[in-house]
């Protein structure tokens, strides 16, 4: 199991890297458009922007899940490997309640959106609200993770 998430964890990286790469082709287009006349200026450059910017934003939000730098707070002193266990448990059950709400409203969400088309580029809209959903799950098996790594440093006593 943990070669599988591993892989999701690498393709969410490249999936992100992708998309802030492609995010600077539609950006620059704006720019150069804006203050030149050496490229018309194309409306679908910004809903292209909105768009990517919104799988980014959610792509690092899964990421940051997996890599302990999402929702943390550095306010406590460097515990035991025990106590910093149980504080990231405590931690995980505050991000779980956002996650379930990210599936639960993510998915109303998508249904609401699932026969409209963006406005410029006749993208369909589900494309876009299933990324909240997505990131809901994404966060559960992460969390679910994590939780099983702490509550074995928090039984066992191991090291982190």
């Amino acid at each position: 199991m943990k070669k599988v998430i591993d892989g999701y964890h690498h393709l969410l990286t490249w999936l992100m890297v992708a998309t802030v790469a492609i995010l600077l082709i539609p950006v620059t287009m704006q720019i150069i458009a804006r203050f030149t006349a050496l490229i018309p200026a194309y409306i679908w450059t910004e809903e292209a922007s909105r768009f990517l910017f919104i799988w980014m934003v959610m792509l690092g939000a899964m990421i940051g899940i997996r890599e302990n730098t999402h929702f943390e707070v550095d306010v406590w002193p460097e515990l035991k490997p025990r106590a910093n266990a149980l504080l990231r448990i405590v931690s995980s059950v505050f991000v779980l309640v956002f996650a379930l709400v990210f599936i639960w409203w993510g998915i109303e969400f998508t249904r609401f959106g699932w026969n409209q088309t963006s406005e410029i580029a006749d993208l369909p809209m589900w494309l876009i609200f299933i990324a909240w959903p997505m990131t809901g799950f994404t966060w559960l098996l992460f969390l679910g993770e994590g939780f099983v790594h702490n509550l074995r440093v928090v039984v066992n006593g191991a090291p982190e």
